[in-house]
């Protein structure tokens, strides 16, 4: 795959630059703060429900610190991860439409984590207000269609072994301002299938594979390689 594609195919949310893991909030932290948006904030543990499918649609959250999957169960009971969301990003946007009046997947916690729940009333009033934090929220926004897009097109034209590889890549949180997180929650491979649309043992074959060559280490914790994007930039 040409490089000039490479940050289209992995893309990840956008947060703002930090220089170090210990300094200054991130940018919608810190206007967060400063338009005096109303919000709660939720430690939670491992494995906890943020919001279930099916739920009233009443809230916007913003991912302070850990990691969330967003996962979806058919009418026949079949469970699917659709994705996970970082640090530094907000989840459960579509409440702000107002025509989508239930939860469409449910998130669950994969790490502790800090949230901040907004009340879809009030991110609506600061949307309004304050021209600064919309602009932020609205970048947001693009970048997620953006990468939905790149999502679909991943899964349309690769093979399955790619998809894996840039998964584990925007896991690792690759591309992101910042160094990525070299280490990441331990992911089942049950969910890692569901997330590229393979099997379990393609992904097992391949993570022995991306093990063996050097671009991934795994031992009960997940440490991913820069080198794995080889992976998606060969042809």
């Amino acid at each position: 795959m040409p490089l000039r594609y490479i940050c289209y195919f992995v893309q990840v949310m956008p947060t703002v630059r930090r220089k170090s893991p210990k300094e200054v909030p991130s940018e919608p932290e810190v206007l967060l703060v400063k338009v005096g948006i109303k919000r709660r904030i939720s430690v939670l543990k491992k494995n906890q429900t943020v919001f279930s499918q099916g739920d009233a649609n009443d809230a916007v959250f913003y991912l302070q610190k850990g990691k969330v999957k967003l996962s979806v169960i058919s009418e026949h009971g079949k469970e699917a991860t659709i994705g996970f969301i970082g640090a530094g990003c907000f989840f459960g946007e579509e409440s702000i439409i107002g025509c989508q009046l239930q939860r469409l997947a449910t998130a669950t916690t994969v790490t502790p984590a800090t949230i901040l729940r907004i009340e879809r009333a009030e991110m609506i009033r600061v949307l309004h207000d304050e021209p600064s934090f919309s602009e932020v929220f609205v970048s947001y926004l693009l970048a997620r269609n953006a990468r939905i897009q790149a999502d679909l097109v991943d899964q349309l034209f690769n093979s399955s072994e790619k998809r894996l590889a840039r998964a584990l890549l925007l896991l690792a949180q690759f591309g992101k301002d910042g160094a990525p997180e070299k280490v990441i929650p331990k992911i089942s491979q049950e969910t890692l299938a569901e997330m590229i649309g393979t099997t379990r043992s393609r992904v097992s074959f391949f993570m022995n594979r991306f093990r063996k060559l050097g671009f991934i280490e795994y031992n009960g914790t997940l440490s991913i390689h820069n080198s794995l994007l080889t992976v998606i930039l060969h042809d």
